[in-house]
């Protein structure tokens, strides 16, 4: 199995990064040949938007992978995201990584991707599948309680399936994963966490009759850099308590390179081979943060894999 790590947005001071800045890390990111990038989806921030930077990474790029960190489907057309996603994967085969989520990470940028009150688990599983749908047939009929087609079609299909993967920690979450992705993509997750995450979710897959490839999971690693301020800092400690009040959060950030490798190292032991690691606080210069990135860390991927393959 191949260890893999990616980019995930890179913050920078005075802004969430990446916004007009994305020409330049996208160029860094292929000229440093490090796999893959990863757009958040957050429309208030000024962040680009994750499909429209997929498009540019892509076109931009002849090697870079390009993911959603995660895009929140319900409440966009789910025929409009397919008919998207089969055009990037027409212009760039084999790089194009959506990841799906059910809800904005922002709570103010719910009212942004409306759906019908308590329905947005519902509304995701259907979109999920309506997507699914049209990325592998030819033509597809479907009458459901939130989407309705007849005989559409987008095209050109890709000539490889795309893989889906999903997003979510709670146990409804790791189950629908199970049944309706190809794939997981952890945040705010502990080791062992992931561990049970990973066997929740393959036996969802085999109670319904399929399989997720064995290194078709992976999680985000926060990592703060060297010379962050302790104000920062302590802001990037108080936003993850926030996201889990229930542990200690800094088990789930990385203090330094050396922490992240050896985050890393337990996820793989506990069945993890895909990783998108960004800055815990704003860096003041990307480029600094990227070649830190090649230097301490994105040689793991190398030994992990021999590691892997040796085991």
């Amino acid at each position: 199995m191949k260890v893999r790590i990616g980019i995930g947005a890179v913050p920078l001071a005075g802004g969430p990064g990446p916004g007009a800045e994305l020409p330049a890390l996208v160029d860094a990111l292929e000229a440093r040949e490090i796999d893959s990038l990863w757009l958040a989806d957050s429309a208030s921030t000024g962040l680009i938007d994750p499909l429209v930077g997929m498009a540019f990474a892509l076109s931009r790029t002849t090697r870079l992978k390009v993911g959603t960190g995660v895009l929140v489907l319900p409440g966009r057309n789910p025929a409009s995201v397919a008919a998207a996603l089969a055009s990037l994967a027409a212009l760039a085969p084999r790089r194009v990584l959506p990841v799906f989520g059910v809800r904005p990470a922002r709570q103010q940028e719910r009212t942004l991707f409306p759906v019908p009150d308590g329905a947005r688990p519902a509304v995701f599983e259907e979109a999920v599948t309506v997507v699914r749908r049209l990325l592998t047939e030819p033509s597809v009929s479907h009458h459901g309680r939130f989407f309705d087609l007849d005989d559409a079609s987008v095209a050109p299909l890709p000539a490889r399936p795309l893989d889906i993967w999903l997003a979510g920690r709670a146990p409804v979450g790791l189950e629908r994963a199970g049944r309706l992705g190809d794939g997981w993509l952890g945040s705010f997750v502990t080791p062992d966490e992931a561990a049970a995450a990973r066997a929740t979710i393959a036996q969802a897959a085999a109670a319904a009759g399929r399989t997720i490839e064995p290194d078709h999971y992976g999680t985000n690693i926060a990592v703060v850099a060297p010379g962050t301020s302790p104000a920062d800092v302590a802001r990037a400690l108080g936003t993850t308590a926030r996201r889990r009040p229930d542990i200690d959060p800094a088990r789930l950030v990385a203090d330094g390179w050396a922490a992240a490798r050896e985050q890393i190292r337990q996820f793989v032991a506990a069945g993890l081979t895909k990783f998108v690691v960004r800055p815990a606080a704003p860096v003041t210069s990307w480029t600094e943060f990227l070649d830190a990135y090649v230097d301490e860390l994105a040689w793991l991927e190398d030994e992990l894999s021999t590691a892997e393959a040796a085991a």
